[in-house]
């Protein structure tokens, strides 16, 4: 059994972003040919803590390097008012030949990754002329989400200059605002009216913890492009007004998801477009975009993005010679 720390999964990644993005777009190819096994995500659920949950992915991804596994991933708003992270993560790698799990893999930083490089290459496919000369973005929400989603934004979209920061903790939305400047060098404004972050840009990311539709309509401007990465934040009124592409419209359409209240509303999905993968084949048509139209991406995050980008972690720590390797974690065959 190899055992991957944070740290040897921080070492690995870091500075990969371009390879990441790849990688994601090639596992939404093989989802959207039917090279993978995907069943639905467990949720599992706390009654006297309804805010809290811990999330189970399983997936198979198949191709040239087929790889089967599971995301266990857990998310307690809470522990951020106790100074720790929201989000923790373990994965467990299986051989696709024997079943056998032949790694366990600290997963947070993955999960923060793949989540912004999917975000990432969205924003690449659906803004107009596809993103040449974006210039700004608004994030709503600033934890580690965000933040990994503007690393990525930086590498698609080469001419970000300006972000604009909103969040329902002013205190921590100025605390990020002023890292990300130090860090970055970008021109970072935290704008504490959401109406007024909206529109500050065309392109927006949302990455909080809403549980519920809370952004009035009216307040989402005509030709936004929007990455709806935390997925309830919009209400059905502004998801049937716009285009809206998602991940996997049969996960997307659950756990009361925005798309899935919708979808409750009308009694049916036609609202949505198309699904990523259908956009990324080589013979996909590419996205017509009119900059009237607002557009949604809408991703419930596929347990094969996890796959993908954990597989590359493993095989890389194995060629830098990483992690801990534990002898006689299975029994043993007579």
């Amino acid at each position: 059994m190899l055992i991957l720390r944070h740290d040897d999964v921080r070492r690995i990644l870091d500075g990969r972003t371009a390879e990441l993005i790849d990688l994601v777009a090639e596992a939404y190819r093989a989802h959207h040919e039917g090279r993978s096994s995907l069943p639905h995500s467990v949720f599992l659920r706390f009654p006297e803590q309804p805010a809290d949950r811990i999330i189970g992915l399983p997936g198979y991804l198949g191709g040239e390097r087929p790889v089967a596994g599971m995301k266990w991933i857990a998310s307690f708003p809470g522990n951020l008012a106790a100074g720790l992270a929201r989000a923790s993560a373990v994965m467990v790698l299986n051989s696709p030949a024997t079943g056998h799990p032949e790694a366990l893999v600290e997963a947070s930083l993955i999960s923060a990754r793949r989540t912004a490089a999917s975000a990432a290459l969205a924003a690449g496919l659906l803004l107009p002329d596809g993103g040449a000369g974006t210039t700004g973005v608004t994030l709503v929400g600033t934890g580690v989400i965000n933040g990994e989603v503007l690393a990525a934004l930086r590498v698609r979209l080469p001419d970000l200059a300006e972000v604009t920061v909103h969040d329902h903790d002013p205190e921590r939305a100025e605390r990020f605002a002023r890292v990300t400047a130090d860090e970055t060098g970008l021109k970072v404004h935290r704008e504490d009216s959401l109406p007024a972050a909206l529109a500050a840009h065309g392109l927006v990311s949302f990455a909080t913890t809403a549980g519920e539709p809370y952004v009035d309509p009216a307040d989402v401007p005509a030709g936004s492009t929007v990455l709806h990465v935390s997925l309830r934040d919009l209400h059905p009124e502004t998801v049937l007004g716009s285009r809206n592409v998602v991940d996997d419209a049969d996960h997307v359409c659950r756990e009361r998801t925005s798309l899935h209240l919708t979808e409750q509303r009308v009694g049916n999905r036609e609202f949505i477009e198309a699904e990523i993968g259908a956009l990324l084949g080589p013979d996909a048509a590419p996205f017509v975009r009119d900059r009237a139209q607002t557009v949604v991406f809408s991703p419930f995050g596929l347990g094969v993005l996890d796959l993908a980008l954990a597989d590359f972690v493993r095989r890389e720590a194995r060629r830098q010679g990483l992690g801990l390797t534990v002898d006689g974690f299975l029994p043993q065959h007579d």
